[in-house]
């Protein structure tokens, strides 16, 4: 698959992620918004109501108290015993907007006698009843004026304790909120116009409140505004109750994310596949062109050797027999590279441990690596400083990862530089020892350095025919490290030269 159509299915399933996760979270929003907005307008109903009884309870309790004022003078009150005679009476029954009363008119005592006595006249007895009647109206219309000029002077005087009991507005509340179906815990307060508090339920607590959860409905409206009093209400757990109509959304919106997270890995692990096929067709192509040489040089040897003319002359002999040997080591030494390849898909290396002396080990190969590095007009020095050099290694393959980094200083060396090598040893605090190889070459990008240890990855001033390799030596080297407990870093300048340091454990005595 091209890289454009990976782009561009990324980039269709990206947006169609994007809105769709955008889509849920609008509607979360409205369906939040819309629970919120129906809780507010049931509590305004609730507040409202409960304020028209605390209302009704106050003007019953001035009725009451008036209509006992009225029984006290009225003419019952002249018998010793205080009990009204038989002598009956006019019973009227009336309704107010907040209020139904039944009142009883009494006259004196000779005219309601006359009345019960005058059963005979019905004429007689009409007009007095409608006399009795008119008196009766206007007397109930002076006692609801009186009733209505105490409520306006001294109901603001009255204690905000006994014009609105804790426990009887709690009663309200609780009815009126379970009529709008708000079936939730809530504490209330009174205030005044300054929101200090007057009277209030032993839960209120002022500093717990604040406009997201908190309701307000003023009280008695007849009340001076000096004297006004308001019923503060706050829920604790309204955004629970808002929240919890959205709880169905939430698995659907985390099973998008983990959709989204897991094409996300697909994408990645599709380029990482794609760039790891790219890299085996430099290392097949690498790989071929490298087997190519040496076998095409073996085989013009060995057409050599059909000559009867070569085969008479021991120097053309020697030369050849040379060249073979050489290509045969060299065909070897690429394949035992393309065998290493083997070693990364094993969770853990065969190894041979003894303890090797890095110092000697690291001569050693110097001395070998010398002729080749003086081929091409360079200079190979050895700084062995280290006092204790003894590591616990496999010797083959830590003469491999040495030798290694020794041949990618040699491949890329500067051409117009003669190049120069430097393989350090020192000794490290905590019994560690530090072997540094340096050179004066090409260097690597800083955007490569992060990707040179991986599996079969060039750098691009790398990726040429001209300088062999299959990309291959230094995740060999990075991995052989870290199977022998140690660590391996790098430092370059790009044009300057590049310094790889390897820090091992010493062999504990």
């Amino acid at each position: 698959m091209k890289k454009s159509t990976i782009w561009l299915l990324t980039i269709l399933m990206a947006l169609t992620f994007g809105g769709l996760l955008v889509m849920q979270i609008m509607y979360m929003n409205n369906m939040v918004k819309m629970r919120d907005d129906q809780f507010s307008e049931g509590v305004r109903r609730s507040l409202y109501a409960t304020a028209i009884m605390i209302e009704q309870e106050e003007t019953k309790h001035f009725l009451e108290e008036d209509m006992a004022q009225v029984e006290s003078s009225s003419i019952y009150s002249q018998y010793s015993d205080g009990s009204a005679p038989h002598l009956g009476g006019v019973k009227y029954t009336f309704t107010t907007p907040t209020l139904e009363a039944d009142i009883t008119i009494k006259g004196e005592a000779d005219k309601i006698a006359n009345i019960q006595s005058d059963q005979s006249n019905v004429l007689g007895q009409s007009r007095s009843m409608q006399e009795v009647i008119k008196g009766q109206y206007l007397y109930q219309k002076g006692m609801i004026d009186d009733v209505i000029l105490n409520i306006l002077s001294k109901a603001s005087n009255r204690p905000i304790e006994e014009r609105a009991d804790t426990a009887v507005v709690r009663g309200y509340l609780k009815q009126e909120l379970a009529n709008n179906g708000l079936n939730l815990p809530f504490e209330f307060a009174l205030v005044n116009k300054a929101r200090v508090a007057l009277h209030r339920s032993p839960g209120f607590i002022a500093a717990q409140s604040d406009d997201q959860n908190t309701f307000i409905q003023p009280l008695f409206p007849g009340d001076p505004a000096s004297k006004r009093v308001f019923l503060q209400v706050y829920f604790p757990s309204k955004s629970s109750y808002v929240f919890s109509s959205v709880k169905f959304m939430l698995p659907t919106f985390i099973f998008t994310i983990m959709l989204l997270i897991i094409f996300m890995v697909t994408i990645i692990i599709a380029f990482r596949q794609k760039k790891l096929t790219e890299m085996k067709n430099d290392f097949i192509n690498n790989m071929t062109h490298e087997f190519k040489t040496p076998i095409s040089s073996i085989s013009l040897a060995a057409q050599m050797l059909n000559d009867d003319s070569v085969r008479k002359s021991p120097a053309m002999m020697q030369h050849i027999s040379t060249v073979i040997n050489d290509e045969t080591k060299r065909l070897r030494f690429q394949v035992e590279k393309v065998l290493q390849m083997s070693m990364f898909d094993k969770q853990k290396a065969t190894l041979r441990l003894s303890d090797v002396d890095a110092n000697a080990a690291i001569a050693n190969i110097i001395h070998t690596f010398k002729l080749k590095v003086e081929r091409y007009g360079g200079h190979i020095e050895a700084r062995l400083d280290a006092m204790d050099s003894i590591v616990n290694v496999d010797e083959m393959h830590f003469t491999n990862v040495i030798f290694n980094l020794l041949d990618n200083a040699v491949k890329y060396r500067k051409d117009d530089v003669p190049l120069e090598l430097v393989v350090s040893t020192r000794d490290l605090s905590g019994e560690r020892l530090e072997i540094t190889v340096a050179d004066n070459g090409i260097g690597i990008r800083r955007d490569d350095l992060k990707k040179i240890f991986d599996k079969f990855y060039r750098v691009s001033t790398g990726n040429r025919h001209d300088v062999k390799g299959f990309g291959l030596g230094l995740a060999y080297v990075h991995k052989m490290v870290q199977e022998l407990h140690g660590e391996i870093k790098v430092e370059s300048d790009y044009g300057i030269g590049t310094k790889f340091i390897i820090i091992l454990p010493l062999t504990k005595n």
